[in-house]
């Protein structure tokens, strides 16, 4: 449907009913995202401060056909924040960073409500004040905001223990595509009250509504915490000790990331001051675990044993156990740094990729033999192993740059992604869709599952002003 932009006649008839300080050009930070793949077209930013200013903003918006892309901490990594360049239509950009208040927090029902600009590492902090746990990990907890997170779906180290973001909420507040409220800010662990609007919401990316307020899961804090860093045989033995793990210390591994040598290498080249768990040794396949039991229980025991018991079965080979809370920070480290070292090598293609678990050491093999047979590449396999996502990333020979080989890019994409299909797996497990993966869900969706997918987008947002070019065409 033809949509009006958000141009300055626009935004000086809305400045009238808002703050004066609620619009602004859009500064450089909300047009570009982290891997620097995609520029915003220079519009303008809107920053309510409350559910009411956004519904009031959502239903001007309507009615004038304009297009609105939320935004929360800018850090998605498939474009969904960004209005591209060259789309004939500009719309609004919707900042829910002044919404960064955490309205209740109930410890005994394990219960904190957040604004939807609340950022993670503050959710983590005022549930840690109560003696309680949010589990949602990662990189780029400093940053990213709840909402955000939400609107994707983020999945982060912790999954294999607590779920994805999904699974840690409980009610949503959104502001739907015509203005009005939904209200579903509720404390329940238990409702069937007819369609699951909260499940629908998250994961929509923006295109559906707009995610104003959570009421999210608080946990019990693990009495003690023990991380290992592993060498395992091969990535087949990433399984095996999964499940021996599982076996020995039952619910409590929240966290099993696989790594390979060449992240280290990247980490070596890029940053070298970054402390290695074997020093200057590298080696090909490893696991880093991360456990947390109740009072009573040594995790340094229970790592101890798991090591024994793995290097009995040739499973593993080595192995370093952190010692302090600084060598496991030194080794979490490591594995948060290796995407940003991979962004300063320059991958010719990344994938955010996921299979079921026993298929992952075919997926891996049959990545390795299909990418040699386009050329000499370097591949970078990490990741989730724990709950089957990998980020299985391919780099330029040593001493090349990435722009000599852009022919090969879109090749080796379909060429991974294909691989993961056939696998019974996805192109996207974490990440989401956004625009930049847009293709690959026509290539790849269930054609009845697209049917209901715009046949839902077209009831909610018949206007299509719900951003706009994100998810599907």
């Amino acid at each position: 449907m033809p949509r009006d932009s958000a141009d300055s006649g626009f935004i000086d008839a809305l400045s009238h009913h808002f703050p004066a300080d609620m619009f602004s050009r859009a500064e450089q930070s909300y047009l570009e995202e982290p891997r620097g793949r995609y520029q915003g077209a220079r519009g303008f930013v809107a920053r309510p401060r409350s559910t009411e200013e956004v519904s009031a903003l959502v239903k001007a918006c309507g009615e004038a056909g304009v297009g609105i892309v939320p935004y929360g901490g800018g850090t998605g990594l498939v474009a969904g924040q960004i209005a591209p360049e060259g789309e004939p239509d500009m719309p609004l950009i919707l900042s829910l960073e002044r919404m960064n208040t955490i309205r209740a927090v109930y410890p005994q029902e394990n219960v904190l409500i957040a604004d939807a600009g609340v950022i993670l590492a503050n959710i983590q902090k005022a549930a840690e004040d109560v003696d309680r746990l949010f589990p949602l990990s990662l990189a780029s907890e400093g940053s990213a905001r709840i909402g955000g997170l939400l609107g994707t779906n983020a999945g982060g180290v912790n999954v294999l223990r607590y779920g994805n973001t999904r699974d840690l909420c409980l009610g949503l507040e959104v502001v739907m595509p015509d203005g009005s409220i939904w209200n579903g800010l509720k404390r329940l662990r238990k409702d069937n009250t007819g369609y699951d609007l909260r499940n629908l919401m998250i994961g929509s990316e923006g295109t559906l509504g707009v995610i104003t307020g959570a009421s999210l899961k608080l946990f019990p804090r693990p009495a003690s915490i023990g991380t290992a860093v592993f060498v395992i045989r091969d990535a087949e033995a990433a399984l095996e000790l999964l499940s021996l793990a599982k076996s020995q210390l039952g619910e409590s591994i929240s966290a099993f990331e696989l790594m390979h040598g060449n992240g280290l290498d990247f980490l070596q080249q890029t940053m070298p001051d970054v402390r290695k768990p074997f020093g200057d040794y590298h080696p090909e396949w490893m696991i880093l675990m991360d456990i947390g039991l109740p009072k009573g229980l040594d995790p340094q025991e229970a790592l101890e044993n798991l090591f024994v018991s793995a290097e009995a079965e040739g499973i593993v080979s080595d192995a370093v156990i952190a010692q302090s809370e600084t060598q496991r920070n030194d080794f979490w480290a490591v594995r948060e740094l290796i995407p940003i070292a991979n962004r300063q090598i320059g991958a010719v293609s990344s994938h955010d990729v996921s299979v079921p678990l026993s298929e992952l050491p075919h997926f891996i093999a049959r990545v390795w033999q299909s990418i040699a047979q386009v050329g000499e590449f370097r591949i970078n396999c990490f990741g989730h192993v724990g709950d089957g996502n990998l980020h299985c990333n391919v780099f330029p020979p040593e001493g090349k740059s990435r722009d000599l080989f852009l022919e090969e890019t879109k090749q080796i994409k379909r060429m991974v992604h294909d691989i993961a299909n056939e696998l019974g797996g996805t192109f996207s497990a974490e990440h989401g869709v956004g625009r930049a993966k847009k293709a690959d869900l026509a290539r790849y969706g269930d054609p009845a599952k697209l049917a209901a997918m715009r046949a839902i987008k077209d009831a909610l947002d018949p206007k299509g002003i719900m951003n706009p070019g994100a998810v599907l065409s």
